[in-house]
């Protein structure tokens, strides 16, 4: 048995008995006479028959046998299949050779493989490459058993597996410790044993704490003193970095790797880092420094952005407010100007005119007297040419932004204390796409930000170089650092400008998977990223060509004989389409079938669905090895609703009764990370996925509809995962919460970002997470749709379903021409414009491997959506992936006209997501609904706390309703409760206590402060 436990006591005995069935899987599993008549005819002893069957079955369903273990209720439903008597069937009379043989007929009936020597290697090998990428062995584990499963390998039981990757896991630190050992100097282990020693802070000897300590928590704010100590503890940081960056390339750990490493000695109380062996030491504190040298890196760069951004706006403002100003102004003098105008030209014509009519005057006196009538106006007119003047040179001032740039020099003090050091400590790759940039950059920094009238200007613009340099000549430094931050910020959010030591701010090409390896394995990458059928993009195209075809000719279709009275055209040629609203149906209302005197607390719900599905279970041990014993329960309750409700678990402690806050604070730390609180809402989630009563909101057995859209909430904290937004926030800062929710209420993925962000990046992290939901069609709002998230979508074999605003002047897209429609008739809805095939087609083999580093998790969508749409129409992978995109995008469009029953499917289900939007504020009564933590990493925590909580609220209504159901005596009562689930919501919850008891006990009455009467 190995040391470490992957799987829990259940989850090993699930894995290795044989699965129990319910009736219909038996039919499913045990159909014989068509899977085995053959094989049977050998066998002479109805046991031998029936084992074999049931046997067989249990392969199907696990691709696992069971060392001669099966249920009785198995044994007897395949004997009466077979017409057997079930008391002739011994199963202990199934000998152990016979068993073998049967397995080898099996393996070759379903042609699969034995885990032989072979398998053991291969598996071997498999989990030493996922330990290099993925430290959770329980992730690696559930990652070998997937690959197993498509590899057509027979399983082998949970002891071998986790051994092997132990052994594995051993193996990898052995091979680090051993590099450790052979590249450390004297000098480098004296260093780092330096972090593991206090210092004094602040200048008092009573302030003294570790190293290590100071460099734990970079600060998220944007004052220049809070900037300053990240710089500081930056320049430490990299010191280190650089010193031991040969052993860092040696070691080449994986960003899941370091994270764990680094994340134990944020969590470990220094002693604790010491008492560790040296070169166990050594590597936790190496992958310490990685990662926070990373982070602060991002924070800076954070902090650049941010300040940039806000200087922008202010000044951007201030313009526009000082336009509006002078707007009066100079309406009053263009007036002024024109009457003047007038009147002098009404004049001079007038008297021309009368010159001209004059009959007495010969041609060459008229001549002579206009010339002196023009010529005695000239003295009057120089005031108007002075005002002409005037407004010429406003207009042009106007025109080339000169008051902008006075404004925007006017932030240059206030941007230079915040970003100018940034700048110049930050390391940027040379690979910029922009050179007149870097080398600006470099003379910044090589000249440690002083600037003079010298400076490189070729990255400014034409206008930007002629601010630059004042009327007088005189080079304006301020101007220059300020459009210099402008264009760093701007090329760093394209992608042209990338950082080093970054997590955040690579390039594209460094989270995809590596194109030598991708070139090598190929087959092997696009058969694990089940990407087979979309290999020959020719292939593809056509495909979609045809489905193109067939739905323009079917919308059109019904047009045309008036069956789609719901589309109107417009006279430009758009359209418009109205959704038919559902019919109400009359049932009764769910909420009355729930308890209406009695209030469950939220304690019990947690407890009894903990019960119920063992989603304590996945809030794991930082440490997979040498775990201590698991807190209480409600200590694990306590943190969770602590972090939900917004309460804060040490406040929670305070106030509760029974809760020890230094132990709740141990459990929090060691236990609360955000994979586990998701892993904790998949438990729940499976448990509820299998019940039967959530199936009936389902509209068909098969396909399941999903939705997620965006939540602001705010922040009460200095966070730079936030940003500013007028009109959910007001003058305060926030973040939007992005959550998951299927037909049956299920609330499967959530994330948070800032509220500025789109939510389409996100989407197909949502998509991608978790194997328990398995998305057929996801729907969104205009905000989560993009043409880029069509075509990725459609590759991942999700129909993609929004609801877009203004949707009857999307433009449509196909193969063929407008006029080839056009010829067959086709008078509702046509294309605008042919797809450009030579966009796609180049660019296939690097679609395929995007799609495939999504598939296999090699980074997440959202990571690879935002530095992908950052380059925009500069990068070819981009403009291949939006035009296929217009593809699926326009056979959605041309079916969404056409099926009212799918736009009515959409708007049910976003509103169900917008529905558990309410039920999130309900949940989230602590702290006015506001996020109390600063970093994202504990925002994602506390989401996924609430999200638990609304979770394990709808698993505790499913379970009430199915009791309801099972109770009920009268068929007609019945009947009208499974109307009122059909037709209601179970993400209800009036009938709960979510914010707590009050105590009225005489000691809460006594005064605990002593304050006396004044």
């Amino acid at each position: 048995m190995p040391r470490m436990t992957i799987f829990n006591a259940l989850e090993q005995a699930a894995f290795d008995s044989p699965p129990v069935f319910n009736n219909t899987e038996r039919y499913n599993f045990f159909f014989a006479p068509l899977m085995f008549t053959d094989l049977m005819e050998g066998m002479r002893t109805p046991t031998n028959k029936v084992c074999f069957i049931v046997t067989a079955g249990y392969f199907k369903a696990r691709r696992k046998f069971f060392a001669r273990q099966f249920h009785q209720a198995d044994i007897e439903f395949v004997a009466k299949q077979i017409g057997l008597n079930p008391s002739d069937i011994l199963p202990e009379a199934y000998s152990k050779v016979t068993y073998l043989r049967h397995q080898n007929l099996i393996l070759r009936y379903f042609g699969c493989s034995a885990f032989d020597d072979a398998a053991k290697a291969f598996t071997a090998n498999e989990i030493a490459m996922m330990v290099r990428v993925q430290f959770r062995p329980k992730l690696v584990l559930l990652e070998i058993i997937e690959q197993l499963t498509t590899k057509k390998i027979a399983m082998p039981s949970y002891a071998i597996l986790a051994d092997l990757i132990v052994e594995a896991i051993n193996d990898y630190q052995r091979e680090l410790g051993h590099i450790i050992t052979a590249s450390l100097t004297e000098s480098q282990r004296e260093k780092l044993d330096s972090l593991l020693l206090k210092e004094t802070k602040y200048g008092t000897d009573d302030s003294r704490c570790y190293s290590l300590t100071l460099l734990k928590k970079p600060f998220q704010s944007t004052q220049p003193s809070k900037i300053k100590a990240n710089l500081n503890d930056l320049g430490t940081l990299l010191a280190f970095y650089l010193d031991l960056k040969p052993i860092i390339d040696s070691l080449s750990l994986r960003y899941e790797c370091v994270r764990h490493y680094a994340y134990s000695v944020i969590k470990f109380q220094v002693p604790q880092v010491s008492r560790r062996s040296a070169e166990d030491r050594y590597l936790h504190l190496i992958a310490f420094i990685i990662f926070q040298t990373y982070k602060l890196h991002d924070t800076l760069i954070d902090i650049l952005l941010f300040t940039v951004q806000s200087a922008r706006n202010i000044a951007e403002k201030a313009h526009k407010e000082s336009y509006y100003q002078d707007r009066e102004q100079r309406e009053q003098k263009f007036f002024t100007l024109a009457d003047r105008l007038g009147q002098t030209i009404i004049g001079t014509v007038s008297a021309i005119r009368h010159i001209i009519a004059d009959d007495a005057l010969t041609d060459s006196q008229k001549v002579i007297a206009i010339d002196t009538v023009l010529s005695l106006k000239t003295p009057k007119e120089s005031p108007v040419e002075q005002q002409i003047n005037d407004f010429k040179q406003n207009m042009a001032t106007i025109h080339r932004g000169q008051d902008y740039y006075v404004l925007l020099e006017q932030q240059s003090l206030k941007l230079q204390n915040r970003v100018a050091e940034i700048v110049r400590q930050v390391q940027f790759d040379s690979h910029c796409r922009k050179p007149e940039l870097f080398v600006a950059v470099l003379h910044y920094q090589g000249n440690a930000g002083v600037i003079d009238k010298h400076a490189p200007t070729n990255f400014l613009s034409y206008e930007e170089r002629a601010a630059v340099v004042g009327v007088d000549g005189k080079f304006r430094i301020s101007l220059y650092k300020v459009l210099l931050y402008i264009a760093i910020a701007d090329a760093i959010k394209s992608g042209t400008l990338n950082l080093v030591h970054s997590e955040k701010y690579r390039s594209l090409d460094d989270y995809l998977i590596a194109k030598s390896d991708w070139d090598a394995n190929r087959e092997t990458y696009i058969r694990r990223a089940q990407l087979e059928q979309f290999v020959d993009c020719g292939a593809t195209l056509q495909e979609l060509n045809e489905a193109l075809d067939a739905q323009y000719e079917e919308t059109n279709r019904h047009f045309s004989a008036g069956d789609n009275p719901l589309l109107s055209l417009r006279p430009d040629g758009s359209f418009q389409i109205s959704t038919p609203k559902l019919e109400e149906t009359e049932a009764l209302s769910l909420s009355t079938f729930f308890p209406e005197r009695k209030y469950i607390s939220l304690l019990e719900v947690l407890a009894t669905v903990d019960q119920t599905t063992g989603f304590l279970d996945e809030l794991e041990h930082w440490q997979p090895k040498h775990q201590p014993a698991k807190p209480q329960k409600k200590v694990f309750f306590a943190g969770i609703i602590g972090y939900g409700c917004d309460i804060g678990h040490r406040k929670l402690a305070q106030i509760s009764k029974q809760i020890n806050e230094n132990e709740l604070d141990t459990a929090v730390n060691w236990y609360f990370a955000s994979t586990n609180i998701h892993s904790a809402n998949d438990r729940i989630l499976q448990f509820v996925d299998k019940m039967e009563l959530p199936n009936l909101y389902r509209q068909q057995a098969d396909v399941l509809h999903t939705s997620s859209d965006g939540q602001k909430f705010e922040v009460a904290v200095d966070s730079l995962n936030t940003n500013y937004s007028f009109k959910y926030f007001g003058k305060d800062k926030g973040v939007s919460v992005i959550s998951f929710i299927d037909m049956r209420h299920l609330l499967w993925h959530s994330t948070v970002i800032t509220s500025a962000e789109r939510e389409a990046a996100y989407v197909i992290d949502g998509l991608m997470h978790n194997d328990v939901i398995k998305s057929d069609i996801h729907s969104t709002d205009t905000h989560g749709y993009s043409e880029v998230i069509f075509g990725s979508t459609y590759l991942l074999n999700t129909m993609f379903a929004p609801r877009i605003k203004g949707i009857g002047r999307q433009r449509l897209y196909a193969f063929k021409n407008r006029k080839f429609y056009e010829d067959k008739g086709y008078a509702a809805l046509l294309p605008h414009r042919a797809i450009r095939e030579t966009m796609i087609e180049p660019q296939w083999d690097e679609i395929l491997r995007f799609i495939a580093t999504i598939r296999l998790k090699v980074a997440t969508a959202s990571q690879l959506f935002k530095r992908l749409n950052s380059y925009s129409r500069q990068h070819p992978l981009y403009q291949a992936l939006k035009e296929f995109g217009k593809l699926p995008k326009s056979i959605f469009i041309l079916k969404y006209v056409d099926d009212p029953m799918l736009r009515q499917s959409i708007e049910k289900q976003l509103n169900k997501v917008e529905g558990s939007h309410k039920f999130a504020k309900a949940i989230s009564f602590g702290h006015n609904h506001e996020f109390i933590q600063s970093e994202k990493e504990d925002q994602e925590i506390a989401e996924g706390c609430r999200r638990l909580i609304k979770n394990a609220i709808i698993c505790w209504n499913y379970l009430f309703l199915t009791r309801a159901l099972e109770d009920e005596p009268d068929e007609v009562r019945k009947a009208e409760l499974i109307e009122a689930i059909r037709n209601g919501s179970v993400v209800t919850w009036q009938h709960f206590n979510l914010h707590g008891e009050f105590d009225f006990s005489d000691d809460r009455m006594v005064d605990s402060v002593g304050l006396t009467a004044p």
